[in-house]
């Protein structure tokens, strides 16, 4: 859970929500074909449930000032993969800071799988 103090309030924002609001923009980008699991836990839910994950191989750590975001995702194949990440950092970044008011530190893309 991350945060922080304002005039009107504490604000608070889960990694939950970070984790959802990064999948549906990640898997949006021209090239990714989806998101794989990271863990165990992310593994198990994605077998024993039916319904889209966005926030499956998503990573939030960090505090109210600085978080850092690992991500794992599929790509196409024959596509320029340090302009995909090159894309997706930027847009991570982007929707975080506009959404949530956090600023991105670090956004680490882990390429796990291509497909035709």
């Amino acid at each position: 859970m991350i945060a922080y103090e304002t005039m009107y309030g504490t604000i608070r924002i889960s990694e939950a929500y970070l984790s959802k609001l990064i999948g549906h923009e990640v898997t949006s980008c021209f090239g990714v074909v989806g998101m794989v699991p990271s863990n165990n836990r992310q593994r198990f839910a994605k077998i024993f449930s039916r319904k889209a994950q966005p926030e499956l191989g998503i990573s939030v750590t960090g505090n109210a000032e600085n978080i850092s975001v690992e991500l794992h995702i599929t790509v196409i194949y024959g596509m320029n993969i340090n302009a995909i990440a090159a894309s997706i950092t930027e847009k991570v970044k982007y929707v975080v800071m506009e959404n949530a008011g956090v600023n991105v530190n670090r956004v680490v893309v882990r390429i796990d799988g291509m497909k035709d």
